[in-house]
């Protein structure tokens, strides 16, 4: 069996994932924290846009060419 303490990169590596999963969670409640405290953003007003339409009748020579 192998002593635990000589294996020096399993530590290594339990102590990164533990590091990682720590700042994971401490990012997290920052941002519930900042979100939940800071007023809602105002969306931007709507523009209105101008429709433009073509109305092509069955007696134009545009209507013939494309049927």
């Amino acid at each position: 069996m192998s002593n635990w303490t000589s294996l020096w990169y399993v530590w290594l590596i339990l102590l990164t994932v533990f590091t990682l999963l720590l700042c994971g969670i401490t990012a997290s409640c920052i941002k519930f924290c900042c979100r939940k405290k800071r007023p809602p953003v105002q969306p931007f007003p709507r523009h209105p846009y101008d429709l433009s339409g073509v109305a092509i009748d069955s007696d134009s020579t545009a209507h013939s060419t494309v049927t």
